[in-house]
């Protein structure tokens, strides 16, 4: 499969005059259309909802475009629930899944009416010391332990994994919330991320269907939802097959019907979190190549770093690239892809077979939509870049401006910074 960027050499030409490089672009397209064929996978559940992963793209404009689209906001820390908050999300329409939040989260959480979903047993005399109480809705995140397989495939380890409630945990905090006053019921698990087959969701289902079966039968609460949470992933590399949300919707009906149904659950709404499979393709870093290096190996030298896309320095992660205009040149030259940071891991690939790169190229990052502009950062007095929209109709839109230096230096208020901050 060949990856193609959703804008032209052209575009981006007219766009640099405006807004240098680098910068990330998102596709309002497709993501749009990525959005309602998840919702048509999942039509059969009249209840199901997306929670979108914030920590993925935490840009209001697109907050606003999944809001749009039916989605709600999942928030892991207090200026998510502000920022889901500010772009007019509220209610039942957020779902705060935080571990070791502070107790002014938890209440800013619970005035806004969020679902609140509970990370351990301890966090229910937490919560109730925060709030004053428990909400009638409340949701349990569940941790099976162990090892996660599928066809004896290791997908995961969540026995080591920081995150949810071991099974007795799980029965023993929904017998006390019951008991507190809480009356619809939740269950979240994650167990994998990134996964790219059709069967995580179906097996993931299976194990929480089966687990809010006999809960309701041993607790007596009521499952009123179930969350699947993330970990569709998407294909970074060319050779690799997307995941089909058809058929993963058609996979976790099947189960539905053979795990709920028979046990008179049939009104159990279903929820995703997903952050990567709902931005991350629609996605892109623009860099301009301003060095050429011919030492010991050959080097072209961009304009971003990985302040501005941390996943190749820090998992060694794969995101292909295009050479703009030059889409259908040979792939002769191997180059290392690096950006300017005082670290060697700030390479963006490695040895990768490219066209000929050219000082002043245009290059074309894919699958940024995702833990792309969300993970930067600022070492080396580095500034985050600017984020822009192409919208549906085919326009540009600035949706967030690229950091300046005042910025920087803005909270060395304690400091007299001087002439930095005018």
């Amino acid at each position: 499969m060949k990856k193609q960027p959703f804008v032209t050499k052209e575009q981006l030409q007219e766009i640099v005059k405006e807004y240098p490089t680098p910068f990330h672009i998102y596709d309002e397209k497709g993501i749009r259309e990525n959005t309602l064929a998840l919702k048509e996978a999942f039509s059969w559940n009249p209840g199901f909802k997306e929670y979108f992963a914030v920590k993925a793209t935490p840009n209001p404009f697109l907050m606003q475009i999944l809001g749009e689209c039916g989605c709600g906001c999942d928030c892991s820390s207090l200026t998510e629930l502000m920022l889901s908050e500010a772009a007019g999300f509220s209610g039942e329409d957020i779902m705060f899944s935080a571990n070791a939040m502070p107790a002014e989260e938890l209440v800013y959480a619970n005035k806004m009416g969020a679902i609140l979903n509970l990370d351990d047993f301890t966090h229910i005399a937490f919560l109730e010391e925060a709030v004053g109480g428990i909400p009638e809705t409340i949701s349990c995140r569940f941790n099976p332990g162990g090892q996660f397989s599928i066809s004896n495939e290791i997908m995961d380890n969540p026995g080591d994994a920081k995150y949810g409630m071991t099974r007795e945990q799980i029965f023993e905090s929904f017998r006390v919330l019951k008991a507190k006053g809480a009356k619809r019921f939740g269950i979240h698990a994650f167990l994998a991320s990134n996964t790219a087959t059709n069967d995580y969701y179906p097996v993931l289902a299976r194990i929480l269907f089966e687990l809010a079966v006999e809960l309701r039968e041993k607790t007596g609460a009521e499952i009123s939802f179930i969350n699947l949470s993330g970990g569709i992933g998407i294909p970074y590399e060319p050779e690799e097959e997307p995941n089909d949300i058809r058929a993963i919707g058609q996979g976790v009906k099947k189960v539905y019907e053979e795990v709920l149904l028979p046990a008179g659950m049939k009104d159990v709404a279903l929820y995703a979190e997903l952050g990567r499979f709902m931005m991350g393709p629609y996605g892109g870093l623009v860099t301009t190549a301003i060095h050429e290096k011919h030492t010991y190996k050959e080097y072209i030298g961009c304009d971003a770093c990985a302040v501005n896309l941390m996943r190749p320095a820090m998992y060694g992660a794969y995101h292909h690239i295009t050479v703009m205009g030059k889409e259908d040149a040979p792939h002769d030259h191997i180059y290392d892809v690096t950006g300017s940071l005082c670290e060697n891991n700030d390479k963006f690939a490695i040895d990768r077979r490219l066209p000929r790169i050219d000082r002043g190229d245009l290059l074309f990052i894919h699958d940024t939509g995702a833990h792309g502009f969300s993970m930067g950062y600022n070492y080396n007095g580095k500034l985050r870049s600017a984020e822009l929209l192409l919208t549906k109709e085919g326009d540009v839109k600035l949706i967030r401006r690229a950091e300046t230096p005042r910025d920087y230096f803005a909270t060395f208020d304690c400091f007299p910074i001087g002439k930095f901050l005018t």
